[in-house]
């Protein structure tokens, strides 16, 4: 039987089971396309990375003995529509049998079936082999209960797949080291040079250029430091777990204007594209955290085991249950407009400065930059979460719905009304002082309310605590907020209010 089978550009998969064997009736079929380039505006980086290691992908699987068939972007031949190519390509060579692996978003997941289903061959769907959990473990986990915790659902994981588990104990006594894990950085420990890749792209740059694929964000043709081939990423697992481990759990939500990366590994982008799977990496990280376990902490090797194995399967688990509708959650009933200062990085204040400027140079920022920076201005500024979903789907290397918009609407912009934060991850100047020295340069004062000189977080905080009240009444974790909001001097609230108003009607003034 002549079969023809997709690898979208996230299924960068070695190990799966497809290519086990070699099969010269079976033509294995990847496509660069306008479809993917433009359903939301991207990184430049984030662009020439896929593509870069789709090519990488395509070429290792033809030197196996595969047969490849790969479109480019600029192919004559390439219709940029999913659908024709596929018709194209299955009436051309005769396919007598069409398959899939199921995708991880899920306008590509609607989109195969309903191809699927008009295609005259037969048509099959197989899973990734790629995630600890399957779609459906979550939402079957959750079955009757009220509240989806991430906690629940990662101690359950834990115990499942035997990870830092002694018996049916948690390794170290407690499961989790969240309270260890909020250290502020400043000059020691040293912190290891990153590695870098350095590698010339500028043909795929001048490709999208002639394409006129349009992006955004910032990149040195000649000096491309992301991992684009598998080779690259367990290179990156390796650097990461002999140099970055040690400390990375302590420092993991640090801030620093000198240090772009800290202790965090940058293993997402390879991970997503799933060069790595999650188990290899995790099991690489234990078995490094094992043999030296003298030197490094458990607290260390727990925050990294729960962003993978808890928080990123969890994320993906709320996106299969929730879609399609969490795509239009707006419980807060946000509608203001994204900054321009979102494209540039030109502000005044020195926090969003460089947590901007860092995702536009380096298509990249760590999870406080993008959740208590970035994530907190835009909800304190009551901007529309599409809004704010499209900037971060498109900035970001390792931005795929199924991550970010979970992230992005449900923790970051609380546009889901709790399902999966408790509470609005809000904070003024205090939360960004204390984790760094953003504040220490900045034009504006963090311990200032009011006045030309006041930081804007200050008075956009305690605005966004009066004007979204009614929202938290029955919060329980929001009470303290609300009584501190009642005591609040009626004449200063007044003015942090209209200092607010001024911040969201112009904010390019500030």
């Amino acid at each position: 039987m002549k079969r023809l089978r997709l690898i979208l550009g996230d299924q960068l998969n070695g190990n799966h089971s497809w290519f086990h064997s070699i099969d010269e009736n079976t033509m294995y079929l990847m496509v660069e396309m306008r479809q993917e380039t433009d359903y939301v505006k991207h990184h430049i980086q984030k662009v020439v990375g896929f593509f870069l290691a789709m090519r990488n992908f395509a070429s290792t699987l033809k030197s196996q003995g595969h047969n490849v068939l790969y479109l480019t972007i600029d192919d004559p031949e390439n219709p940029q529509d999913l659908g024709k190519i596929l018709k194209e390509q299955i009436a051309k060579h005769a396919i007598e049998k069409f398959e899939y692996q199921l995708p991880d978003e899920y306008r590509l997941d609607q989109q195969l079936k309903t191809i699927g289903n008009d295609l005259n061959s037969p048509t099959e769907a197989f899973d990734t082999e790629h995630f600890y959990a399957d779609r459906e473990e979550l939402a079957k986990f959750f079955k009757g209960k009220k509240q989806l915790l991430m906690e629940t659902f990662y101690r359950m994981m834990r115990k499942k797949h035997s990870i830092l588990m002694i018996n049916d104990q948690p390794e170290g006594g407690q499961w989790n080291f969240d309270q260890s894990n909020r250290k502020k950085w400043d000059s020691s420990p040293k912190i290891p040079e990153a590695l870098n890749f350095r590698k010339n792209v500028s043909d795929v740059v001048e490709t999208l250029a002639n394409a006129g694929v349009t992006t955004f964000g910032h990149i040195d043709p000649k000096n491309f430091n992301w991992p684009t081939s598998r080779e690259e990423s367990l290179q990156l697992l390796d650097f990461f777990c002999k140099n970055l481990l040690v400390h990375f759990g302590d420092y993991q939500d640090a801030l620093h204007t000198q240090e772009k990366f800290l202790f965090h590994s940058r293993l997402s982008f390879a991970m997503n594209t799933k060069m790595l799977s999650p188990k290899e990496v995790v099991d690489g990280v234990l078995k490094y955290y094992y043999t030296h376990k003298e030197a490094i902490h458990i607290s260390q090797i727990e925050g990294f085991v729960r962003q993978i194995l808890g928080w990123r399967e969890y994320m993906r688990g709320i996106y299969w249950r929730e879609m399609p509708n969490y795509a239009s959650c707006n419980a807060l009933e946000n509608h203001n407009p994204l900054p321009d200062f979102f494209w540039t990085g030109d502000t005044k204040m020195n926090c969003l400065k460089h947590a901007i400027g860092q995702s536009l140079d380096e298509a990249y920022s760590h999870h406080i930059q993008r959740l208590m920076v970035i994530g907190n201005y835009a909800l304190l500024t009551q901007t529309h979460p599409d809004e704010v979903d499209a900037w971060y789907l498109g900035v970001y290397i390792d931005a795929l719905e199924w991550v970010e918009i979970t992230n992005t609407r449900g923790m970051s912009q609380f546009a889901d009304g709790g399902l999966v934060a408790t509470k609005p991850y809000v904070s003024s100047a205090n939360y960004i002082n204390k984790m760094g020295n953003y504040c220490k340069d900045c034009h504006y004062k963090h311990t200032q309310k009011v006045g030309e000189k006041a930081c804007p977080f200050n008075a956009l905080y305690w605005n966004f605590l009066a004007e979204k009240r009614s929202h938290f009444e029955n919060n329980p974790r929001m009470g303290m907020m609300l009584n501190l909001l009642d005591k609040k001097d009626a004449k200063e609230l007044d003015e942090l209010k209209k200092r607010a108003r001024e911040v969201i009607a112009h904010p390019d003034r500030f």
